[in-house]
């Protein structure tokens, strides 16, 4: 702390003049990353937008069991700019066909043992990135106690943070899960009550300017990391996962593996709202595609009976009548929860496969991710712990003619845990099979990597709702943060969407703000929670709008909004466009919206009536007035 401290006030004390630097600049010239070293040999960056300071002089750097690699540096070479460009194609997500355009340089250094030490800059029109490496080669394993990156904003800068849990601490031991509720606008000085730091995406304004920072190409050898304030250097730090958050008590936490040797891209969006919310940068610096065939990989919506019928539903009866309900909605999927293997047995299992293959629906099925990072007892559990175990199962279900997997109740951010990850993706992957992680990490970009991925929980979702009322009473304004936080670069299964009642539940939000959720939120496979008898209920045009709305989109715009409040969004696929917006907050609200870019003249847009019912009408494009109830939403389709 001390040592860091004493880093930071002489790099932010040195002139320029007096430091070797260099600088990398976008492609449009907005954004400037200036870095270099000290006279102590100290790596150090500092950002600008359009001649505003975002980032100030902020420490650089990696320590390694056997070096370090943060101070007493010297410069070997600084490369001259060169242009970045990658294009690739989603299968989920804001955008189908994504173009990345970047200006990189990249700083090669020396320890005082002579050892080599990279650290590369993007710098992109909507932000830039970093990552260091370690070229050389090596047979022994390198491990790396600590990074010292650090993003110093400006005094008065607030953020909307997502709480780090304790590790080990919740139900079952079943934390770190990625499932605290946002602190919103807090000035970043201020600690989280749990005293974990942020996990990413961290979104900050500081001089007039948005900001928010994660992580991408996040591999096997790396652990996952967060955020955490240091009063000591008055800036955000990443900071390595709690000690118990790996696969066993001997297992990697922190990173190590043999050289040559990479960190995860830092990734940090610059801009307007507008600009960080229609950015793709969390995957754009994602490892590309390892994927030989994606034919099998379908995007879609699934029933599940359990959001709000618990585990009595996971039963043969109910899980065929949710397999009804999915194939007289059009959707792909029926997800089949925990305890299946005792419940309901792997002889009906098969038995309801070949029904739902009747009805062109394909089953999704849960496993306790095991291990001994939890006490939970919910089964089947230890299928994935060893490659050959996982390679049996996987190749079972896909023989059976199983869709995909929901896995449950990971441990946290440790290099082990990291690993496990990956093993499971690339084992399914091989296999055919799709995957969605619970009880989890934040995917990292991982769904460009393996395309199979199709969501993620990571956040305070939909089944919270149904057994807290103050966390129903919370809600809308929650619901409202996660296209600009945790949705923001990465799928996310939070489950939306109760349209008529939750059993022993006031629901605060309005019928026509749930309706918006499946549109609003990003997720490869939209687990929706309404069930049959509450879809019976609604107007014969509600039903018709969902049986065909998609989960993966050819192009998404931001339209309005702010995080915690309210968020407006427009999402094509083909030729349609859907605009979708909710109201996080206790008042009725008004919005202009200009959609000229929608070609089509008429459409319709299904909104909040009286008595609690939503209503129908025509809408067309260009400037369209929309009348928010408190608490509530619309759904235009054209």
């Amino acid at each position: 702390m001390i040592r860091l401290s004493y880093l930071l006030f002489l790099i932010a004390s040195a002139p320029l003049s007096a430091q070797k630097t260099a600088a990398v600049t976008s492609p449009d010239k907005s954004i400037e990353v200036k870095f270099g070293l000290t006279k102590k040999g100290n790596p150090y960056y500092m950002v600008s937008k359009s001649g505003t300071k975002v980032i100030d002089t902020s420490a650089l750097g990696l320590v390694r069991k056997d070096d370090d690699f943060s101070t007493g540096l010297s410069v070997q070479s600084t490369s001259g700019t060169s242009s970045v460009s990658d294009s690739y194609t989603m299968l989920q997500g804001k955008k189908s066909e994504i173009w990345y355009r970047a200006n990189q340089r990249q700083l090669t250094l020396t320890n005082k043992n002579g050892q080599l030490f990279e650290i590369i800059f993007n710098v992109s029109d909507d932000g830039f990135a970093f990552k260091y490496r370690f070229p050389e080669t090596t047979s022994d394993k390198k491990i790396i106690t600590e990074e010292k990156s650090s993003f110093r904003f400006a005094s008065g800068t607030k953020g909307w943070l997502q709480p780090m849990s304790v590790a080990k601490s919740g139900w079952e031991q079943c934390n770190p899960a990625y499932e605290e509720y946002y602190d919103m606008e807090t000035p970043i000085e201020k600690q989280p009550a749990l005293g974990q730091g942020w996990v990413y995406p961290a979104l900050f304004q500081s001089n007039g300017i948005w900001v928010s920072v994660t992580e991408a190409g996040l591999g096997r050898n790396y652990c996952g990391t967060h955020l955490k304030y240091d009063e000591a250097t008055k800036s955000v730090r990443i900071v390595f996962p709690q000690t118990l958050e790996r696969t066993a008590p001997d297992a990697a936490l922190e990173p190590e593996g043999t050289l040559p040797l990479s960190s995860p891209w830092r990734v940090v969006g610059i801009g307007n709202l507008e600009t960080i919310a229609n950015s793709t940068l969390g995957t754009d610096l994602a490892d590309k595609s390892v994927a030989k065939n994606t034919d099998f990989i379908k995007p879609g919506i699934a029933s599940w009976s359990w959001a709000l019928l618990k585990d009595d539903s996971v039963n043969y009866d109910t899980t065929k009548q949710f397999i009804d309900y999915a194939s007289q909605m059009n959707w792909l999927y029926c997800l089949v929860d925990a305890d299946w293997d005792r419940r309901i047995g792997l002889d009906k299992i098969k038995e309801l496969i070949a029904y739902a293959k009747g009805k062109n629906v394909k089953l999704i099925l849960w496993y306790n991710s095991a291990g001994s990072w939890n006490t939970v007892k919910y089964t089947p559990k230890d299928k994935f712990l060893t490659a050959e175990s996982r390679d049996k199962e996987f190749q079972l279900l896909s023989d059976m003619g199983i869709a995909g997997v929901k896995i449950d109740f990971f441990g946290g951010d440790g290099q082990s845990m990291i690993s496990y990850y990956h093993d499971i993706l690339e084992s399914a992957l091989k296999h055919k099979i799709l995957v969605n992680f619970h009880g989890a990490t934040l995917p990292r970009g991982w769904q460009r990597t393996y395309p199979n991925l199709m969501t993620a929980e990571a956040i305070k979702g939909f089944e919270f709702i149904t057994f807290f009322q103050e966390v129903a009473d919370l809600a809308p304004g929650h619901m409202a943060m996660l296209p600009f936080g945790r949705n923001l670069y990465d799928p996310m299964d939070f489950t939306p969407m109760s349209l008529d009642k939750i059993p022993n539940i006031n629901r605060r939000s309005t019928t026509a703000f749930e309706l918006a959720l499946p549109t609003l939120f990003l997720s490869g496979i939209q687990h929706l929670a309404e069930i049959p008898e509450g879809m019976a209920k609604q107007p014969k045009y509600v039903i018709d709008y969902l049986k065909d709305i998609p989960t993966a989109w050819d192009e998404s715009k931001y339209l309005a909004g702010f995080p915690g409040k309210d968020a407006i969004f427009a999402r094509r696929k083909g030729n349609v466009w859907f605009i979708t917006g909710i109201n996080g907050e206790n008042k009725p609200k008004s919005f202009e919206l200009d959609l000229s870019f929608v070609k089509a003249t008429e459409g319709f847009m299904i909104t909040d009536g009286k008595n609690g019912k939503v209503v129908e009408s025509k809408v067309k494009a260009g400037k369209v007035n929309v009348d928010l109830k408190a608490f509530g939403g619309f759904v235009m389709k054209f």
